[in-house]
């Protein structure tokens, strides 16, 4: 069988510089403030990452770090946007919980409506627990967002919205778990363990074609991971994913963000796409 053939289209990114990046408190199994983080070599691996999308032509927008808030690199939790619409995050923990007005406040600086940014009601960490495809929006639950805010998502979208409960604390954000590979065609890839038994049947059922992963793959964060339609950016790690991708015409591209790691997150958690 030939590999489907795969194309890119240009992307917009949020991130944000880890110029304040420590680990002090654990909200997550990744997390050990025991160990100390090189904050030099964290800068230089996110710089790596941005330069990498932009060397692919993808456009990189950038928000501004808070020194009282430690894990503002991972900006895929800040929103989630869809065709111009920004549902904000409203975080689990106490720690993060002032991220969702920055981001908020970013949406609103840099040319969104007051109508097209809504604050949630219920708690959602944004891309960290919703993935878009072209028919729907996957949506984590189990240790982070709501299910109520599922309903709030799918509302404020006006698209299905398809609940995924999480069942292993490693994989406490469904972008843990699930990449999008191709959100024109719902290709994905993830790793079915880190689900509930009802919840793989879902999986299986909507993406019957879909990439599997292994425990040693989805342990390395393989899934954390960005795909702009052909280039699959990915833990350099999970190489075990790296024929797979091939092999259905992807182009993966390895990165190395292991002292992101130490703070639960890789390559998506670092990335917000904001999808025009």
């Amino acid at each position: 069988m030939r590999p489907t053939p795969r194309t890119s289209s240009p992307r917009r990114y949020l991130m944000c510089p880890p110029a304040h990046f420590t680990v002090t408190y654990s909200i997550n199994p990744w997390m050990d403030p025991t160990k100390p983080v090189d904050l030099a070599l964290a800068l230089a691996q996110w710089e790596d990452l941005r330069d990498r999308y932009r060397s692919l032509g993808h456009t990189v927008e950038l928000l501004e770090p808070d020194p009282a808030l430690p894990d503002m690199v991972f900006a895929a939790n800040g929103a989630t946007v869809v065709e111009g619409r920004v549902l904000g995050a409203k975080f689990a923990h106490p720690e993060r919980a002032r991220e969702a007005d920055a981001h908020v406040s970013w949406f609103r600086r840099n040319g969104w409506a007051d109508d097209a940014v809504r604050e949630p009601e219920h708690v959602n960490e944004g891309e960290g627990d919703f993935a878009v495809t072209a028919s729907w929006i996957l949506a984590g639950r189990g240790f982070r967002s709501s299910p109520l805010s599922h309903d709030e998502a799918q509302e404020f979208f006006g698209r299905p919205v398809i609940g995924l409960e999480l069942v292993d604390p490693r994989y406490y954000h469904l972008d843990t778990a699930l990449c999008v590979l191709d959100d024109a065609r719902d290709e994905v890839m993830y790793y079915p363990d880190a689900f509930s038994p009802g919840s793989r049947a879902v999986l299986a059922r909507l993406f019957p074609d879909a990439l599997i992963a292994s425990g040693e793959d989805a342990a390395a964060l393989g899934l954390n991971a960005v795909s702009d339609g052909r280039n699959v950016l990915l833990p350099q790690a999970a190489v075990g994913l790296y024929e797979p991708l091939r092999a259905r015409g992807f182009e993966p591209i390895g990165m190395d963000l292991g002292e992101l790691l130490k703070g639960g997150g890789s390559v998506k958690c670092c990335t917000q796409e904001l999808r025009p």
